[in-house]
């Protein structure tokens, strides 16, 4: 893990304590995976800092996490409670997301990292579904525990002069092993292996083979040293189908054993069977010949069955089906001279490759021919170009269900740069967007802002490969330093970059930006690399036009808010006053809620409070007429019950087919009374100069705009040196599940029991609960109104 952050500093993550904590937490729950986020100070961002038991490939989807989002652990954190999924089912209906990328059966817990004043963060552990259906005392007690134990290790960390920095990477905590092993016990653990007439290997949690017995390499027909530190299904050309990946992926998330078995001849199979642990995955690898196993063996795994079994031929050419146990040997591996599946070879070749259309003049070089069938089956380089496998595809998927409900152009910005680059491998990113016949630089990873500048408003029409792919619509693939170089000689690079990716971003036709990533070493982009990353484009493209058509709705909506809401709320003499207003965290941005201060006469002041009906331009339109209307009733002298049936009468008029709940509050300032009147609206509440606080009991009116003859009471009470009259609208007291009468009177308990000293502090207090916009469904106002001791 490394030592400290320099000298003086503790680093409690690179001196390998935080580790030690996740490590013995793991142990004493049994938790088969772990993971550790920091809550980032002024990023609004959780940032994975530890990781075990899965390797990072897997968790690159969760490596930045918006505290807003529908995540187990933001929820948690957000919540600062334990939140727990009890299975495949419960993950699918509370966390689609999850389910998308990890549609496994797995249990889950996220808590918070949280002490007296700081949340520093959560963590996440994964059990098989063996575990019983909820934690039990002592696990919730181990739970907490060990998060307040780092909650005072973060706290330690950051009371330093200077603090260390923050982890930049995941730091991936290893169980814990025996010191030193045994060299007899694993000099016979060899001899055992080698005597077995089935194939054994090794895979680590990134699914690579640490160890092959002889017998399994005669198998997969292939040298086990060219084996060693490579994938299965990228070494081997026949294993290369996102179906063998998924299985290495569901044995590693679940910790149950799998199995599938590959179909490479009509007569001759091979069965694997996966066992996973902590450590890694033991694959089993037996030939099945008519259904029989070698040496009169039993059939199937000898410990009962091996749940997830599957029959899945080897990776095929164009017509081959995967699951068709049957299909002929010409089929399961192609024939000398044509071209294996894509994505299943090298493609190597000089010069940029693009997605060519007819009469493209971008060239390719030809594929070696694969093997026939138990021929010397060829292996792939461990190259970071590797094929497309189930790992990319859950990761496409993922990112195209957080781009549907991504809603501006900064929400697209961030998902797409925080996705990208830890889950399909690029070192850089530049996402750019089309602005007045200019590339416009939104949002980037991986460059320091002085290199970005050279890219910041290019002109469609320059010689650059960034807005050339806009002109053809042609995705644009550089191998190599060379290769770019070669097409464009002035382009500038930026350090240890040896490859590119310039992608087009086009929706509905229309050219939307571009995407450019690039890389640190030489890629192939092999042909299934090459699709999904032109599906990746396709899905940003769209993503990014809802935006920019969001971005400029909500403008327009967030203009008209300002013109009809009070600019400011001036106090009056004999009354303090302040006010708040919180749009809800979907749509718009903009309803139809509205408040406003009016002196109506020389010794009285009239509070209104109301919601029209909606969540658009058509409902803040009509608030304004609404508001309009009760300001001149109000300045003409009359009472609250009065100004709501004119108010009523103009509704009729205007034949607005919407609902308007509204309260009209006025203060006498002579007599020192308080006068109310209601059309539907929640009552107000009133904390008296004692320190009690209540609900008052309004009379309450029908809604506006339903009747045309309404008339509405107005009831009268004093008002009182040192009282506060708190009006609001729904959206602050309404939530699913929760009795609206309850929430009212918690409303109240909370007005009573605040020492804030003035009514600015008062109204943040009051507001706090619904200040989250990502679970805000409903806009809220909130007016306060104090008469001074």
């Amino acid at each position: 893990m490394g030592g400290s952050a320099g000298s003086g500093t503790e680093d409690v993550f690179a001196d390998g304590r935080m580790a030690a904590v996740l490590t013995g937490l793991m142990r004493d729950t049994e938790a088969s995976v772990g993971f550790v986020y920091l809550l980032i100070p002024g990023d609004r961002m959780l940032r994975l800092v530890l990781l075990s038991g899965l390797s990072r490939e897997i968790a690159a989807p969760w490596v930045r996490i918006p505290v807003d989002a529908p995540i187990p652990v933001a929820d948690a954190i957000r919540e600062r409670k334990l939140v727990w999924l009890s299975g495949l089912q419960d993950i699918a209906h509370r966390y689609p997301r999850i389910g998308i990328v990890l549609p496994y059966d797995f249990m889950l817990a996220a808590v918070p990292i949280v002490d007296d004043t700081t949340v520093w963060g959560g963590v996440v552990l994964l059990w098989p579904v063996s575990h019983a259906p909820e934690l039990d005392a002592r696990e919730q007690e181990t739970l907490d525990a060990h998060c307040r134990l780092s909650a005072r290790l973060l706290r330690r960390a950051a009371d330093q002069d200077p603090p260390p920095p923050h982890p930049t990477e995941p730091y991936v905590v290893h169980p814990e092993r025996p010191s030193e092993a045994d060299p007899g016990l694993a000099s016979a653990a060899l001899d055992l292996a080698e005597r077995l007439p089935v194939g054994c290997c090794a895979l680590d949690l990134d699914g690579r083979i640490t160890f092959i017995n002889t017998a399994g390499a005669e198998l997969v027909n292939a040298d086990a040293a060219v084996l060693l530190g490579k994938r299965p299904w990228e070494a081997l050309v026949w294993l290369n189908d996102p179906a063998f990946e998924d299985r290495y992926r569901a044995a590693a998330v679940t910790r149950r054993p799998t199995s599938f078995t590959v179909v490479r001849q009509p007569a001759t199979s091979l069965l694997f069977e996966l066992y996973p642990d902590a450590t890694g995955i033991s694959v089993l690898i037996i030939p099945k010949a008519g259904g029989a196993l070698p040496h009169g063996g039993p059939p199937g795994p000898q410990d009962g069955p091996v749940p997830y079994e599957g029959s899945v031929p080897a990776a095929t050419a164009a017509g081959a089906v995967p699951g068709d146990v049957t299909a002929p040997a010409s089929v399961i591996t192609p024939a000398p001279g044509t071209a294996p599946t894509p994505g299943t070879a090298p493609e190597p070749g000089p010069g940029p490759d693009s997605a060519t259309a007819p009469g493209s003049a971008a060239a390719s070089t030809p594929l070696p021919p694969a093997a026939p069938a138990f021929a010397s089956v060829p292996t792939l380089p461990n190259r970071p170009g590797k094929p497309v496998g189930a790992t990319a595809v859950y990761q496409l998927m993922h990112l195209a269900a957080s781009l549907a409900e991504a809603a501006g152009v900064r929400d697209v910005v961030d998902l797409v740069a925080d996705q990208i680059v830890p889950a399909f491998g690029p070192e850089g990113l530049v996402l750019m967007s089309v602005d007045d016949g200019r590339l416009r630089v939104i949002g980037h990873r991986g460059y320091s802002d002085e290199f970005i500048e050279h890219f910041d408003g290019k002109p469609l029409t320059a010689p650059v490969a960034d807005a050339q792919v806009l002109s053809t619509g042609v995705p644009v693939f550089f191998r190599t330093y060379e290769d770019l170089r070669r097409a464009h000689p002035q382009a500038p690079r930026y350090e240890g970059r040896n490859a590119w990716a310039f992608l087009p971003l086009i929706a509905s036709g229309r050219p939307v930006g571009s995407l450019v990533l690039s890389y640190g070493r030489p890629r192939p982009f092999p042909s299934a690399e090459r699709a999904l990353l032109t599906s990746l484009a396709g899905l940003i493209a769209q993503a990014l036009d809802r935006a920019r058509l969001y971005d400029a709705n909500r403008s327009l909506a967030r203009s008209l808010q300002n013109v009809l809401l009070p600019h400011h709320l001036t106090p009056l003499p004999g009354l303090d006053v302040a006010a708040r207003y919180l749009p809800a965290g979907h749509g718009m941005d903009i309803g139809g809620d509205f408040y406003d201060f009016v002196r109506a006469t020389p010794t009285s002041v009239v509070a209104v409070i109301g919601d029209v009906q909606g969540h658009n331009t058509t409902a803040a339109a009509l608030m304004g007429q609404v508001r309009t209307a009760v300001h001149a009733h109000a300045t003409a002298g009359a009472s609250p019950g009065d100004i709501l049936a004119r108010t009523n009468r103009l509704l009729d008029d205007l034949d607005a087919d919407r609902f308007t709940s509204c309260l009209i509050a006025e203060f006498d300032l002579a007599r020192h009374r308080l006068r109310l009147a209601s059309a539907g609206h929640p009552p107000p509440l009133l904390r008296r100069a004692d320190g009690g606080a209540e609900v008052l009991e309004v009379p309450p009116g029908l809604l506006l705009g339903i009747a045309t003859d309404v008339t509405y009471d107005t009831m009268e009470l004093p008002w009182e040196p040192g009282s506060v009259l708190a009006l609001y609208t729904d959206g602050l007291v309404e939530a699913p599940g929760l009795d609206i009468g309850t929430a009212m009177t918690d409303l109240a308990e909370r007005l009573r029991v605040s020492t804030a000293p003035d009514l600015d502090r008062l109204a943040d207090e009051l507001t706090l609960h619904v200040r989250d916009a990502a679970h805000r469904t409903d806009d809220v106002a909130l007016l306060l109104v104090r008469r001074p001791l």
